[in-house]
C-alpha cells in the first residue's frame, strides 16, 4: 500500500522550523546590492544621536541633523551620493529655506556641509567606512574620500555595536588624524559638546551607546529623560516641601509647651 511518507519521507517527529530554517543571523537586513541597510539598532542609535544633538555655540533654528539621508557631494557628478547613517550640520536651518523638509542634502544648495558624520559599521561596509577599501577612479568615491577630500567635514566617527568600539577621526592639514579620547569620549569644543559610549537603557534597551554629552561629561537629555527629571524634581520638592511643613508644625508646637504662642511671633 502507497502512503503519503512513502513520496515526503519525513523525519520522525519532524523537527521544528526554528530549528531547521535559517536563523536571524544567516539572514541579515543588507541587500547585496546596497550593503548596511538598517536593523534595529541602526534605527534606534542615529534616533539617540538626533535628539540629543543640542550645540550649546548655537542658535538651535540653526542646527540640522538627519539619519540615512541621501548626501549629495559632487556638481560633477550630481547623482553621486553617500547615505551616512547619522550626520550634524550646524549653521543651517531645520527646514529647507526654512520652507519644507528636505528630501535629500544638497550640498551645493545648502550653507553648510556636514559637521560631523557618524558610521555604525555593518560587515558589508566596514573596509569602506575605515577608510582601507578605495574605490577605482571611473567610480564614485569611497565614504571616506567624499568626507575627508571633497566635503572636508571636521569629524568622523565609527562606532562598531560588535565590538562597542568608538574611532574618531578629526580632519588635519586636509586628511584625517585619529583622535585620542578624553575620558571615553571625543572633545568638540567648536559645538560645546562630546562624544561618548554611554551604558544605559534608550526606549527600554539596556546596552552600550553612542550620545551626545557636554564637553564636561554630562548627559545631554534626549526628551523622555527630560519629562522625568522634571517629575523627579517635582517630587523631590513637593516631599522638601511636606517637610518643612512638618518641621515648622513641630516648632510651633514645641513653643506652645513653653508658653509662647507662635500666632503672636512677628
Amino acid at each position: 500500500m502507497t502512503t503519503f511518507s512513502n513520496y515526503f519521507p519525513q523525519s520522525d517527529p519532524p523537527l521544528p522550523p526554528w530549528e531547521t530554517l535559517p536563523t536571524m543571523y544567516d539572514l541579515p537586513s543588507d541587500n547585496p546590492e546596497e550593503p548596511g541597510l538598517p536593523d534595529d539598532f541602526h534605527f534606534l542609535q542615529p534616533l539617540l544621536l538626533y535628539l540629543t544633538f543640542q550645540p550649546i555655540n548655537w542658535n538651535p533654528e540653526l542646527v540640522y541633523s538627519a539619519a540615512d539621508l541621501n548626501l549629495y557631494y559632487d556638481l560633477d557628478h550630481p547623482l553621486w551620493y553617500k547615505r551616512p547613517d547619522w550626520f550634524g550640520v550646524v549653521g543651517v536651518q531645520k527646514m529647507y529655506k526654512g520652507e519644507d523638509l528636505r528630501l535629500s542634502y544638497v550640498t551645493w544648495q545648502e550653507p553648510a556641509n556636514p559637521f560631523v558624520v557618524v558610521e555604525l559599521l555593518s560587515p558589508g561596509t566596514e573596509d569602506e567606512d575605515l577608510g582601507i577599501t578605495q574605490n577605482p577612479t571611473a567610480k564614485p568615491p569611497s565614504k571616506w574620500e567624499v568626507y575627508e577630500r571633497i566635503l572636508r567635514i571636521p569629524y568622523y566617527i565609527v562606532f562598531s555595536r560588535y565590538t562597542n568600539e568608538l574611532k574618531a577621526f578629526q580632519l588635519v592639514g586636509g586628511h584625517y588624524e585619529a583622535i585620542n579620547l578624553t575620558e571615553g569620549r571625543i572633545l568638540m569644543p567648536e559645538l560645546g559638546l562630546s562624544l561618548g559610549v554611554w551604558q544605559g537603557a534608550f526606549r527600554d534597551i539596556n546596552r552600550l551607546w553612542l550620545r551626545w554629552f557636554t564637553l564636561a561629561g554630562e548627559l545631554i537629555a534626549e526628551p523622555t529623560e527630560e519629562v522625568v527629571a522634571a517629575t523627579e524634581r517635582a517630587i523631590i520638592a513637593e516631599q522638601e516641601a511636606e517637610q518643612a511643613k512638618r518641621k515648622a508644625e513641630q516648632l510651633a508646637e514645641r513653643l506652645r509647651q513653653l508658653g509662647v504662642n507662635p500666632d503672636e511671633l512677628v
